[in-house]
């Protein structure tokens, strides 16, 4: 009887693991789905979207894949790519500061760390709000109610900001290795969403 409750607790605790690794086994392709559809280059808002609806729909054990995928990224990006031409301006305009503060221009060093800070406070916004899209959501709601949990949040949004330093520091070190990185990213951003909401 004790050796057939201990099987039992074995059992569990592999199960447990197992699925746990099968979600991050999702992350990790949800990465890939995620790289190829930012190649529209302002799309990524709709990738990242895509992959987090995917990812929630996976963690709550309803059927998802790549057919899911693709719609929920053909819907997202009717008004994503506004708002990923607005992140690709707002990058534009962080680098311009960098140069200026590089240039020697008084306080331009405070100039360039305050860019860079709030490039990545908007990064981590559209994470979140990526992390909650549905088609009948609208980015504009999305990302006003992301900027004030960000804001609000700091330990949430902290974990996103590690999220983006490992998928850098994997660029960095091994290029190919930040493609399924963006999965576990996405992944990270909907954990955050969910303990918010749980709070």
């Amino acid at each position: 009887m004790a050796q057939a409750r201990a099987r039992d607790r074995s059992a569990r605790r592999e199960s447990v693991f197992g699925e746990r690794f099968a979600v991050f086994a999702e992350c990790l392709l949800t990465g890939v789905w995620i790289a190829v559809a930012c190649l529209g280059v302002v799309t990524y808002p709709a990738a990242f979207a895509a992959g987090a609806r995917h990812l929630r729909r996976r963690t709550t054990h309803r059927v998802s894949g790549l057919r899911e995928f693709v719609v929920d990224f053909r819907a997202a990006v009717r008004g994503g790519w506004v708002v990923g031409l607005a992140g690709w301006a707002a990058v534009g305009a962080v680098r311009v500061d960098v140069l200026a503060a590089r240039s020697g221009l008084p306080g331009g060093p405070l100039v360039g760390a305050v860019g860079i800070l709030a490039l990545i406070g908007l990064a981590v916004a559209l994470l979140r709000a990526a992390a909650l899209w549905t088609p009948d959501s609208t980015w504009r709601l999305l990302l006003a109610d992301a900027g004030r949990r960000t804001v609000l949040d700091p330990a949430g949004s902290f974990l996103v900001v590690c999220g983006l330093a490992v998928v850098t520091l994997s660029a960095l070190f091994v290029a190919p290795l930040a493609v399924p990185v963006l999965g576990a990213v996405a992944g990270a951003a909907v954990a955050v969403e969910e303990r918010h909401r749980r709070r």
